[in-house]
């Protein structure tokens, strides 16, 4: 890479906007071992919005409580501190994401992508015993964020890259090194990395496309997320190619991917969870 796309990529890394400070805070509790819900309640109380959000998304006909939630703590209580959290999450990554870009790049069609790939993400880690759920949530929210970077302040570069990958039918990411000299696997790294996520989370984003990274059972679910999500069509973030799961992370997975969807008796479900999560 040269210096000059070198400078150009961080600089637009340093143009998107930083996590709101509550979520910043959710995000240091998820690496404690010792918080506990009280903790959690605490950090979302102090943040209106995020409050007003993840009582309207508990609310919804989605979870259908047997009364209406109208506090943090009985939104914990009753749907537990991992959905919670998740939740902030996503209203913080929703939150940050620009409604309109001139490479015309249809970002609620992205959004649900990459919330079926987290929800997905976090079923899948069920199946291990060496992998955080949260994490994999997490890595299948951010996956792709490096869109987004590309779209805000590379859009020519960005525009002409989708263009060429839906008439050719090749990859986004190598019709992004051809157009733009990086992808956005690269991009989407030097943002997480910005926002001070785990190392093992801007790894498996920095290398999504590279087999050394196979090995890791974090990049197993994000990776097999992702392809569900493009097969079965949960929502679209440009890139047309589904790829079959190698032979590390198809024995991870315990099996093919259509193996593994069939095997997600849920899989639907985890749509319709995405789906709910995009309108808050």
């Amino acid at each position: 890479m040269s210096p000059e796309l070198s400078q150009k990529l961080a600089s637009a890394v340093d143009g998107m906007p930083a996590f709101p400070k509550s979520v910043q805070s959710i995000l240091e509790l998820t690496r404690d071992v010792n918080c506990t819900p009280k903790d959690l309640v605490q950090v979302i109380d102090k943040d209106p919005v995020v409050t007003v959000k993840v009582l309207r998304a508990v609310n919804s006909a989605y979870y259908s409580l047997p009364k209406q939630i109208t506090s943090v703590n009985h939104a914990v209580v009753y749907l537990g501190f991992n959905t919670i959290k998740n939740l902030a999450l996503c209203i913080a990554a929703i939150g940050i994401l620009p409604q309109h870009n001139s490479a015309e790049f249809d970002v609620n069609s992205y959004l649900l992508h990459s919330l079926s790939t987290a929800v997905l993400a976090k079923k899948l880690a069920a199946r291990l015993d060496d992998v955080d759920p949260m994490d994999c949530f997490i890595g299948g929210l951010l996956h792709d964020f490096g869109k987004v970077v590309c779209a805000q302040f590379m859009p020519t570069e960005f525009k002409q890259a989708l263009q060429l990958s839906l008439a050719q039918n090749t990859s986004l990411h190598e019709a992004l090194r051809h157009t733009l000299g990086a992808d956005h696997a690269i991009i989407g790294a030097m943002l997480v990395e910005k926002w001070r996520f785990a190392p093992d989370l801007i790894h498996t984003i920095a290398h999504q496309f590279d087999p050394p990274a196979q090995n890791s059972a974090l990049f197993a679910c994000v990776f097999t997320a992702n392809q569900i999500s493009k097969k079965l069509s949960f929502g679209f973030a440009g890139n047309p190619c589904v790829y079959p799961l190698s032979p590390p992370v198809a024995k991870m997975m315990g099996g093919t991917l259509d193996e593994v969807i069939l095997s997600l008796n849920d899989v639907n479900a985890a749509f319709e969870e995405a789906k709910l999560f995009a309108q808050i």
